[in-house]
């Protein structure tokens, strides 16, 4: 409601200033105007309607980007979505610059669309939100105009964002198994090569692994995995790293940096 006040007090100031400068360029009489305020002896009505038209301006472009929803409308989903464009929006807010990011969503039974988050991000963090990158999303088909950042620790956020690893072949199908209903234990890396592949801005790097569950025997496997070029360090020699197995199993292994959490 105080957006819409807003505006109409604009538009009014930009109609007056509108009048007035015509008066000015056009008009033959300059002694009068049918504007209030706007006498030849009073100077001051214009150039205090110009400060309140800037002032309103500019206080509107702020109230504008504090307030924009930034929840879809409707029923949301759970997804993966692609950043497709990350621009500043010119504000900040102590400090933090404000971010438009545009993100590519894929809904497996709808047409891919554009949707739009606007929000502060730390200038440590902005290397998480590059052009190009997955991150997990909450949207409405109904209402595509809008994103939100869905929460990782969520369990139903983690099976979409495995299940798209999955379905873009990022996860080997004979490691599938493994990853998603087998045993995490810790592991170290013994061996890392590049193997040249690439698929979805990853790289698919070689391991060979000792699996180390605790207070059992520990066994070496080798298996592959795609990361981020940012990630890379995180797999060399001797980088502790998680992996999973199936009993029946344990030299097919699907390996993680992070720890997942029990589902």
């Amino acid at each position: 409601m105080l957006r819409i006040v807003l505006l109409v007090v604009w538009l009014l100031l930009s109609a007056w200033l509108v009048i007035w400068v015509g008066e000015g360029l056009f008009g033959v009489d300059q002694r009068r105007s049918i504007l209030p305020f706007a006498g030849e002896d009073t100077l001051g009505g214009p150039i205090i309607i110009g400060v309140a038209w800037g002032l309103l301006l500019t206080f509107g472009g702020m109230l504008s980007g504090i307030a924009r929803r930034r929840t879809p409308r409707g029923d949301a989903q759970i997804g993966v979505g692609t950043i497709v464009e990350v621009t500043r929006t010119g504000m900040t807010v102590n400090d933090v610059p404000q971010y438009d990011l545009f993100i590519r969503v894929s809904p497996s039974a709808a047409d891919d669309f554009i949707g739009q988050l606007r929000m502060l991000v730390q200038p440590t963090d902005l290397a998480t939100l590059q052009v190009g990158l997955p991150v997990p999303v909450r949207y409405s088909l109904t209402d595509q105009d809008t994103v939100e950042l869905a929460d990782l620790s969520d369990p139903a956020v983690r099976d979409a964002m495995l299940q798209w690893r999955i379905d873009r072949g990022l996860i080997d199908p004979g490691q599938v198994r493994a990853r998603t209903s087998g045993t995490q234990v810790p592991a170290s890396v013994l061996e890392v090569r590049p193997t040249g592949r690439r698929r979805e801005g990853q790289s698919e790097l070689a391991l060979r692994v000792l699996m180390a569950p605790e207070g059992a025997a520990t066994w070496e496997a080798d298996t592959t995995v795609f990361v981020y070029p940012q990630a890379i360090p995180h797999l060399q020699v001797g980088a502790p790293v998680w992996a999973f197995y199936r009993r029946e199993d344990p030299r097919t292994v699907a390996v993680t940096i992070e720890k997942e959490t029990a589902r």
